[in-house]
């Protein structure tokens, strides 16, 4: 749908976070996961429409299914003037089964060709090991080759993401997924230290000593799930998970704003100093999200009482990347 100009958010009112060579890039973007459920053309609408409301960052991933339709969309809006590649800040990802020697430059290759660009903005490691699932699979399954965290295979994997950025491919490379022990074991070998790094990011689950690990070596943080995901896949549901927007602490706040509890998280997440990357095809959804961070901030009383009320409830656990001897998904936390 196309939309006016007083319907949309100047890009530049949008605030801004620092990566550590100095660039700005915008404090939220959208995340495309989602195809599974609402298929890809609707995700690229929903792309096409984010751009046009005032979106800048968009966080993609070849393991998603995506990207292809994804790409027509940004073609199309920057062929025809819509918004200049320069304005774009796009994120990928390198998924789990091409961790072999050189399948780095060929995922990228294949990425690069599906979103129609000559490179990206930032490329990360999905998840730090070579595990993967078949699309769809059900939380209990489990496949044979999979195998627990190795340093060295992770930096092997590492040095072709560097050699990436040195092509000029991607202008930034990054991780997800990471704890501080495999963080310890990585970061002191590394010859291009990681610009951003995404992770796990709510209310209910706030991840403090990693977020603070982060921040103190100038790594920028982009949060996932930062509404606690209530439409994530099955599988990563279990009784005791949490919902975020249902907490007392978000509610309160949400009462006092006037505001839905699922943009007192966001507030609070862009306050906090990292990027959330909330998704939603229903535009009205899309455009709150990213209106909220350009008014009406948290007080830091409000921020307080929020930071209390972590839980520490993961909500997605990895546990179709378990290996055979692994005692339960915590392991992969390590």
């Amino acid at each position: 749908m196309e939309q006016s100009m007083n319907d949309s958010i100047d890009p530049h009112e949008v605030p801004r976070v620092s990566l550590s060579g100095g660039e700005q890039i915008p404090c939220i973007g959208m995340g495309t996961f989602g195809s599974d459920k609402y298929g890809p053309d609707l995700v690229s609408a929903a792309v096409g429409g984010a751009i046009r409301y005032g979106y800048r960052l968009f966080d993609c991933a070849s393991v998603y299914g995506n990207e292809d339709s994804i790409g027509k969309t940004f073609e199309e809006l920057i062929r025809s003037g819509a918004v200049g590649r320069e304005e774009l800040f796009i994120t990928s990802k390198l998924w789990n089964d091409m961790h072999g020697k050189g399948d780095a430059l060929f995922s990228l290759a294949k990425t690069l060709k599906d979103l129609r660009l000559d490179y990206v903005d930032a490329y990360l490691v999905h998840w730090p090991f070579p595990n993967y699932h078949a699309p769809g699979c059900p939380g209990d399954a489990r496949n044979p080759d999979s195998v627990p965290f190795s340093a060295e295979r992770f930096l092997a994997v590492w040095a072709q993401m560097e050699k990436i950025q040195k092509m000029g491919l991607a202008r930034y490379i990054g991780m997800s997924n990471m704890t501080i022990p495999k963080l310890e074991a990585v970061l002191p070998h590394c010859l291009i230290k990681p610009a951003l790094i995404e992770m796990e990011l709510h209310p209910s689950f706030q991840q403090g000593a990693l977020f603070n690990y982060c921040v103190e070596r100038h790594i920028q943080i982009v949060g996932y799930c930062p509404i606690g995901s209530p439409n994530r896949p099955e599988r990563d549901k279990t009784a005791s998970d949490l919902v975020d927007t249902k907490l007392p602490e978000i509610a309160a706040v949400a009462k006092a704003h006037g505001i839905h509890p699922a943009l007192v998280c966001l507030k609070w997440a862009v306050q906090r100093g990292g990027i959330p990357i909330p998704f939603s095809t229903t535009e009205k959804n899309y455009k709150a999200n990213l209106r909220c961070v350009t008014e009406d901030p948290l007080s830091p009383s409000e921020m307080e009482a929020i930071a209390r009320a972590d839980n520490n409830c993961r909500l997605v656990k990895g546990q179709v990347f378990l290996w055979e001897g692994a005692k339960g998904w915590e392991d992969l936390w390590d």
